[in-house]
């Protein structure tokens, strides 16, 4: 309804209700005797006007800051000498509704806007073309797809430089630039010289913030890995998510649902969750809000720079978070005297203070670029006044460590970059898990990647805090395990299994016609369905298969030999009334509890435990007091030892191990325990037997089980002494549980 039929309808109202009274006022004299003939008229009852939903939200907007035309984002180019031409190109997109409009029709501002500027009306995100947006371009170049509404926010709230663009300022001055030097000026198409200056990200960059690695706002240091888009309950993972899109408020009192205590703006920064559970900025407090440990940080940069500033660059800076460009020497002019290293520091330091939700944005991301200016800024040599940056920490424990490779392997893939494959996302994303337990599939093309695991991970959402808690466990090897019904360590097993076994060794020696029955021999290649070669490799088991060490023979994740019997699941007794393992690990940072494994063992150090039933000499060195992890490594070494000399004088090729690049095992030719490589490039090992294959197999799976000692000590040195006699290595002075 228009206002206009709305003052005609409520005029009319008026009127009515006019009459109505004149004819029904109070009565002094007896009523007249209705005939009984006559029926009394039926009351008409009064109309309630209707209100446009529109017309209702029109005060609200006009609250905000988007509606403030008294505000410097509106005024800043009203002086006609200053800026003839109005609102610039560069500045109209976001200053000016028309910039606005005209921006997202094709992607560019033809025309500076003419000023004075107006503040936003309800067209501005109300038309055509910004129902149509869907993507939005980062001054990056990173462009982020598929949005909603939010598409709207973002084509502002991004900031107006990156890595990307210093990256670029820089290389404007030279190659291999001195980070400690001030670089000399270069000319500029004008012939003017131009010197290394700060570079300002701009304000409330809030989607920068939020798309952290993705969008690559902040400066990352080369060699490092960034957290990407902050995750976030499902409907609070976006700007109107969280935010009234037409007042801007925070929607408070939808984060006092999972947040207690959570009733003001100012109550936000105390948030902080199971997954945040380190002591970022070092101060010795891990209880403070994600936002005061920000705050730590930014202070001890900005000490940081100030020492380097003076020291280093030969002058005085101050910072003013008010004042353009915010970075002053001593006589209240712009800081002169910038070196490559300053810059970068100082940058993000900027981002961090420009965004002042960044602790809700993406609080991960924003610590990452702190840690590492504080921690390149005193790397300095020429620094002497330095701040010791070991005292911070920069990432969470596994299941949370968001820069992990982890989660951040599959960032990279050109196909479907930030995007884990169906087969990996069970364990890789904080989506996988729960939608295998519910039974679905996972999508073919993959889940989006994120930043470790999340509460609804491994909680029911709908019973929170109640965990989505199984009652069996199938393996790789189709045996299946469980701590008990409805235990939780049922939850952890589910990814802590590996991704292969005895079985899946067995199958592919099968593939390959005769190899069965010839252990010793190289196995040749065959032809697939579509006469392409399919070679004979190596198996990887995967990492902290865990509960293939615990249940032993009855997972079967490790290769068993034949006419042998192995040790089943772990007998430990529950810790603390719970199963496996959650009794004896912190359920969210997956630290084990040692104090209460002195409880039993005494004063030891969880590496030197070794069980009143382990009385054995196990690696035949005499000694039978040292713990079960020694035990068992020193067998996994004489293993390996076996491996080399077999892969030399049986399959002709000699062979090395790399736990921490892929495929984990290298060809050496010459013996000095160093991969190969050609044109750069190390070997894979190529030339397996089915036997050298199973002797790997389990190698490499006690490798990446680094508790084996704890979850199955026993079992493992089973597996080693008969992977060392299959193999041919001696084992008579050796003892097999």
């Amino acid at each position: 309804m228009t206002l206009k039929k709305l003052l005609v309808l409520v005029g009319l109202l008026i009127v009515a209700a006019a009459v109505l009274a004149a004819c029904g006022g109070a009565a002094t004299t007896p009523a007249p005797v209705v005939e009984p003939t006559k029926v009394p008229a039926t009351a008409v009852p009064t109309a309630v006007p209707t209100v446009d939903p529109a017309e209702a939200i029109k005060p609200i907007f006009a609250a905000s800051g988007h509606a403030d035309a008294s505000a410097e984002a509106f005024k800043h180019w009203d002086d006609a000498t200053a800026n003839p031409d109005g609102i610039p190109t560069s500045c109209a997109k976001c200053h000016s509704e028309a910039g606005f409009v005209d921006f997202i029709a094709d992607g560019k501002v033809d025309a500076a806007v003419p000023a004075p500027g107006v503040a936003f009306t309800c067209t501005m995100c109300h038309n055509d073309a910004a129902d149509a947006l869907t993507s939005v371009t980062f001054p990056s170049g990173a462009v982020i797809e598929n949005l909603g509404p939010e598409a709207r926010c973002l084509t502002c709230h991004q900031g107006r430089e990156s890595k990307v663009s210093l990256d670029g300022k820089l290389a404007k001055f030279g190659e291999n630039l001195d980070p400690d030097a001030v670089p000399a000026p270069y000319k500029d198409d004008a012939g003017k010289d131009v010197k290394l200056g700060f570079s300002n990200v701009h304000y409330f960059a809030a989607g920068g913030t939020l798309y952290g690695s993705q969008v690559k706002m902040g400066y990352e240091y080369d060699g490092k890995a960034y957290d990407m888009k902050h995750q976030h309950v499902g409907g609070f993972d976006t700007c109107l998510g969280c935010h009234d899109q037409h007042s801007l408020e925070v929607k408070v009192e939808a984060c006092a649902e999972c947040h207690d205590g959570a009733a003001t703006i100012e109550d936000l920064k105390n948030i902080r969750e199971p997954s945040s559970m380190q002591d970022y900025d070092g101060d010795g407090d891990v209880a403070e809000g994600v936002a005061f440990e920000i705050q730590g940080l930014q202070e001890t940069l900005l000490a940081s720079m100030q020492a380097y500033a003076l020291e280093v660059g030969g002058a005085e800076i101050k910072y003013d978070a008010v004042t353009y460009p915010y970075f002053m020497g001593a006589d209240g002019k712009a800081y002169p005297n910038w070196t490559p290293r300053l810059l970068k520091a100082a940058y993000n330091y900027q981002v961090s203070i420009k965004d002042p939700g960044a602790f809700a944005h993406g609080g991960k991301y924003i610590i990452e670029l702190l840690v590492d200016s504080i921690e390149d800024v005193n790397a300095s040599e020429k620094l002497t006044t330095k701040f010791d940056a070991t005292t911070l920490t920069r990432e969470d424990t596994g299941h949370f460590d968001g820069a992990s490779e982890a989660f951040r392997h599959w960032d990279a893939e050109e196909a479907a970059p930030y995007t884990v494959p169906a087969g990996c996302a069970k364990c890789h994303s904080g989506s996988g898990l729960p939608m295998v337990l519910a039974g679905e599939t996972i999508p073919e093309a993959g889940v989006p990647a994120g930043n470790g695991l999340m509460c609804l991970t491994c909680h029911d959402g709908a019973n929170f805090p109640a965990l989505i808690a199984g009652n069996e466990v199938t393996m790789p090897s189709g045996k299946v395990v469980s701590f008990g019904e409805g235990a939780a360590s049922n939850l952890c097993i589910e990814c802590h299994q590996g991704r292969a076994s005895k079985v899946t060794v067995d199958d592919k020696i099968a593939q390959f016609p005769g190899a069965a029955d010839a252990p010793d021999t190289v196995v040749a290649a065959i032809k697939d369905a579509n006469d392409k070669d399919v070679k004979f490799s190596f198996i990887n088991a995967h990492y902290l298969g865990i509960a293939a060490v615990w249940f032993g023979t009855d997972a079967q994740g490790f290769y068993e030999y034949e006419g042998k019997t192995y040790n089943g699941a772990n007998t430990h007794p529950a810790v603390e009334d719970k199963a496996g393992c959650v009794g004896c690990h912190d359920v969210h940072t997956g630290t084990p509890k040692e104090e209460l494994c002195k409880t039993c063992h005494g004063d030891v150090a969880v590496d030197d435990i070794r069980g009143m039933s382990s009385t054995a000499d196990y690696n035949g060195n005499g000694n039978v007091t040292e713990g079960i992890r020694t035990e068992y490594r020193s067998l996994r070494d004489v293993l390996y030892v076996e491996i080399q000399k077999y892969a030399k004088t049986t399959a002709g090729t000699g062979i090395t191990y790399n736990p921490d690049v892929y495929p984990y095992w290298f060809v050496d030719a010459n013996g000095d325990d160093k991969a190969d490589e050609v044109d750069g490039k190390t070997v894979a090992y190529s030339t397996w037997t089915p036997r050298l294959l199973k002797a790997a197999f389990n190698f490499n799976f006690v490798r990446k089980n680094p508790g084996a000692a704890v979850h199955g000590g026993k079992y493992i040195i089973q597996v080693m002494y008969d992977s060392i006699e299959d193999i041919g290595g001696d084992v008579t002075k050796f003892v097999r549980p």
